[in-house]
């Protein structure tokens, strides 16, 4: 046999070896989606299936008073101002803090740049717990601990943010070229000015463009976290929605109001991601 024809046969054998095992994880994965299902579907108290054909009622009676009471929209998305400039201002201060986290942690977690390279290991899994942990879970705790408010909101989701931009960052800086750190190093640089001098120019277009990625996660997540008591505008539209008929022209306001938010978060991290990567 030549040496072609063996590495044909070598690669066509990891090939269907490849496809085996995709085809093995997609079973398993169908199974546990149909188990889990059906499991949930048994412990709800209504039931899916049994429920379907009323999916469209709460949009319908939401457009529906939405329509009638539509001179007080303006009014009332002017009235939740306030409360989304508060949602606004915890994920803000959230992505900040859990950038400043994880961009520490990913730099004494990458190997090659990590001061103490015996606890990489230690480090990866805290960021795996940070990532790991919903943060409406870590909500939940700290309100606990804290009562109710924007705090709590704050610090659980730079808490997760600090997992998730930590792993992020970790992998753009095992991309980073040592060279300028070594040269650093060697004229008796220390580990914070190697780091700021010679790493932070390499990677900062990538922090800053994951930096405003998880800005936009954090509106919707702060959003969502006044619903178990964390304030701002997700707070309103909870107390919108529990008094029913009457009041869906305010819940009408708010989800309007977040939609404009988050579309203009949207198209401005992505104008400045692509200035940050691209150049353009």
């Amino acid at each position: 046999m030549t040496e072609t024809a063996f590495l044909r046969d070598a690669y066509m054998a990891q090939l269907r070896r490849k496809r085996a095992y995709s085809a093995i994880l997609i079973a398993v994965f169908v199974a546990m989606m149909a188990s889990g299902f059906r499991l949930a579907n048994d412990r709800n108290a209504g039931g899916f299936l049994s429920g379907l054909h009323r999916l469209f009622d709460f949009p319908a009676e939401l457009l529906g008073e939405a329509f009638e009471k539509a001179a007080n929209l303006p009014g009332l998305v002017w009235h939740y101002v306030p409360a989304l400039l508060e949602t606004l201002n915890i994920a803000a201060a959230a992505t900040l803090l859990g950038a400043l986290c994880g961009g520490a942690l990913s730099l004494m977690a990458t190997p090659g740049l990590a001061p103490f390279p015996r606890l990489v290991p230690l480090l990866r899994r805290v960021l795996d717990v940070g990532r790991a942990i919903p943060d409406v879970v870590i909500a939940l705790i700290l309100i606990f601990m804290l009562s109710s408010g924007p705090i709590p909101a704050m610090m659980a989701i730079a808490f997760h943010t600090t997992g998730a931009l930590g792993k992020l960052f970790a992998e753009v800086n095992e991309n980073a070229d040592t060279k300028p750190v070594e040269g650093l190093q060697s004229v008796g640089a220390g580990w914070w000015q190697r780091m700021i001098l010679g790493v932070l120019p390499q990677v900062a277009p990538n922090w800053l463009s994951y930096g405003l990625l998880r800005l936009e996660i954090n509106v919707r997540a702060s959003a969502i976290l006044g619903f178990v008591g964390a304030g701002g505008i997700g707070a309103e539209l909870k107390v919108a929605i529990g008094w029913g008929l009457g009041r869906y022209d305010a819940a009408a306001a708010i989800f309007i109001l977040l939609f404009l938010t988050i579309m203009v978060i949207d198209q401005v991290s992505g104008h400045f991601r692509n200035i940050l990567v691209k150049g353009r």
